[in-house]
């Protein structure tokens, strides 16, 4: 038996039939930019997610990075965020100038620690950059307070974590942007790069959009220093198709989940994910922790099981952020979680009798 970690061929087999009718749609009109498609995606996410205005853009990078330059963050400034992240998280405040301040994360749910950003704080803090990793939400309540007691904005990095919820809300509405990816392997994937930028702030959403279109509503007359940052007309069509079965898929991955939870409980020195009170995890990624991770993961490829390491190498023990960003107290678990976790098949078509082969090798290896 061969399971890889994620099986896209699977997924679309499954939706075959309406994903082709949607690109057929599309190749017909030939509208490949900014055509209806693209519209109408707009308008369902943003009635999704339950706010005024979503903007799609070529990527999950240009969504952070539009969002950052729609808030006109300029060199000397500092933005608060997590080192435990995909490096785009952190790039994109090195490209508007700014500087990034990482602080350590909780190690029962991988995200920033609320605790650790006061002492982060300067007068140079413009906001903070939080992620909700793996599709578990940070935990925002207290993050969002400490924003408003300082008047720091939040932008919300939901790359991992479309469809997930925090005290029953949508992730990407609490900040003053969210920042959304369509990359293949997201809940919500495309057939290549896309994103989106979710706001319900008219100006933002204004400054994102014509940042996006080279910075002008006239793109003969521009206003903004922009980008060429649209998502296409073909991803649009994929993703009105995939969207309609996003929240099965949810389900499934958290019911795969649940039974990871209940078949490895107390196995060796395994470390789960845990779903705090109010968070709604939708399991992007399946992430143990184990001191045997190396070990583990041979053993499982081996045994033709996929997993992943996200994320090997901490931000700031990589080359880009030397001596351009700052660090605010010791990042011990955020280095402690790089050395032990590891991802396993959560793919929502994923079968019983494949998940039980996942685990018996799992159990087989601490045997």
């Amino acid at each position: 038996m061969e399971i890889p970690l994620l099986n896209l061929k699977r997924q679309y087999k499954a939706i075959k039939k309406e994903i082709d009718q949607s690109l057929s749609a599309v190749l017909k009109s030939q509208q490949f930019i900014r055509g209806p498609q693209v519209t109408q995606l707009e308008k369902e996410v943003a009635n999704y997610l339950g706010v005024e205005f979503a903007i799609g853009v070529a990527s999950g990078t240009d969504a952070l990075l539009l969002s950052l330059e729609a808030l006109q963050l300029k060199p000397g400034d500092e933005v608060i965020t997590t080192a435990f992240t995909f490096v785009a998280t952190a790039e994109v405040i090195l490209r508007t100038g700014a500087t990034p301040v990482f602080v350590d994360i909780d190690p029962q749910t991988f995200n920033i620690n609320p605790q650790k950003i006061k002492p982060a704080l300067t007068k140079r803090t413009k906001g903070i950059l939080l992620v909700h990793l793996f599709g578990l939400p940070a935990t925002l309540q207290p993050i969002l307070e400490i924003a408003e007691s300082y008047g720091l904005w939040v932008i919300e990095d939901c790359a991992q974590a479309f469809g997930a919820e925090y005290k029953n809300y949508q992730v990407g509405k609490f900040g003053i942007a969210g920042a959304f990816s369509f990359f293949p392997s997201k809940n919500l994937g495309g057939f290549g790069d896309g994103g989106l930028v979710s706001t319900s702030n008219p100006k933002v959403a204004e400054t994102v959009r014509m940042l996006s279109e080279h910075g002008g509503k006239d793109k003969y007359n521009v206003t903004l220093l922009g980008h060429n940052s649209r998502l296409d007309t073909i991803q649009a069509a994929v993703l009105l198709a995939k969207l309609k079965y996003v929240n099965q898929w949810i389900k499934n991955r958290r019911r795969l989940a649940a039974t990871y939870q209940e078949q490895l409980k107390g196995i060796g020195d395994l470390i789960l994910p845990e779903e705090p009170p109010g968070h709604y995890h939708t399991y992007n990624q399946f992430t143990i922790r184990t001191k045997q991770r190396d070990q583990l993961q041979r053993f499982l490829t081996e045994n033709r099981i996929g997993t992943a390491i996200y994320y090997p190498c901490p931000l700031h023990h990589q080359k880009v952020f030397q001596n351009i960003s700052r660090i605010c107290g010791s990042l011990v678990e955020t280095e402690r979680a790089a050395g032990e976790v590891l991802s396993l098949p959560i793919d929502p078509l994923l079968t019983p009798e494949e998940q039980d082969y996942v685990i018996q090798k799992i159990k087989e290896f601490y045997q």
